[in-house]
């Protein structure tokens, strides 16, 4: 059968830090259980020196496996509860934004001498008022970071989740830096309650630069975490966003997450196997 989704030239991996990997050499060893043939690479370890640059670009590379983009860790962050990641996610802090920015210098280098065009993170919750002064300060402050990984040739890409995609087209408006994208998560829409990820699609196409293959649960009480679950068995309609990625055209890389559960290789395996049958079937 000839998929309506075969003109995509996306590259389909799996998010580094989804497989808890020990060393460059267990990442590789997990990948191919997993059977796809590229990754992003978490980055930090590499700024930290626990896994040398060079180690763990020749282990991926030597294994036949595409480096697709970077992700950067916020510091500080606290995932407990939807309230202290609001206090701690992101740019916002006032306490780790140093820290933060210092990161980005070193990280924008490593992603560089990676040849990774892109390079996201959550960038935390963005007020929807226009009006609120810590707006402006986490948009001065993404702008620096903008500039910090332009300037080493590499793109940015904010996670979606952390506010509706009305208020992130805002931003990213008000940014005024085309080169800024969105790495769409469908999950943490539903994990923060954040609106329906269909839409959020929908709304957020012109400037998609990677995707998460995730999936959630939403939460029945208001103001708490929804449940992460295994791709395609959580409130994500996969067919309807599959659907929703042809309709508009959209042409980016597919990463796998899986961020919780016991079996990360066997919950990933069934996130490639999803996308291969709606790729093949939508």
């Amino acid at each position: 059968m000839t998929s309506r989704l075969d003109y995509l030239t996306y590259h389909f991996g799996l998010c580094s830090w989804s497989l808890q990997p020990t060393s460059p050499r267990d990442l590789v060893d997990k990948v191919r259980r997993v059977g796809v043939p590229g990754v992003q690479l978490a980055l930090d370890p590499i700024r930290t020196g626990a896994w040398p640059l060079d180690e763990t670009r020749e282990a991926i590379a030597g294994a036949g496996i595409d480096i697709v983009s970077g992700m950067m860790a916020m510091a500080g962050e606290d995932y407990s509860t939807l309230e202290s990641i609001k206090r701690t996610g992101g740019v916002a802090p006032d306490e780790t934004w140093t820290a933060n920015l210092d990161a980005a210098h070193a990280l924008a280098q490593i992603a560089a001498m990676l040849d990774l065009p892109l390079v996201t993170f959550h960038a935390g919750f963005i007020p929807h008022e226009v009006s609120d002064p810590n707006r402006g300060v986490m948009l001065d402050r993404l702008r620096q970071l903008a500039e910090v990984y332009r300037a080493a040739g590499v793109r940015l890409a904010f996670e979606t989740g952390q506010e509706t995609a009305e208020t992130l087209l805002a931003a990213l408006d008000e940014l005024d830096r085309p080169e800024v994208g969105v790495n769409f998560d469908p999950a943490n829409m539903i994990l923060y309650g954040m609106g329906d990820p269909i839409d959020a699609l929908r709304r957020l196409a012109p400037r998609l630069a990677q995707i998460h293959i995730k999936d959630a649960i939403a939460s029945k009480t208001p103001g708490q975490w929804g449940r992460e679950v295994r791709a395609g068995t959580g409130d994500v309609d996969w067919p309807a966003f599959f659907s929703m990625m042809r309709d508009k055209h959209i042409d980016c890389d597919l990463m796998i997450e899986r961020e919780a559960g016991g079996d990360r290789i066997a919950d990933m395996i069934a996130g490639r196997e999803l996308v291969e049958h709606l790729r093949s079937s939508t």
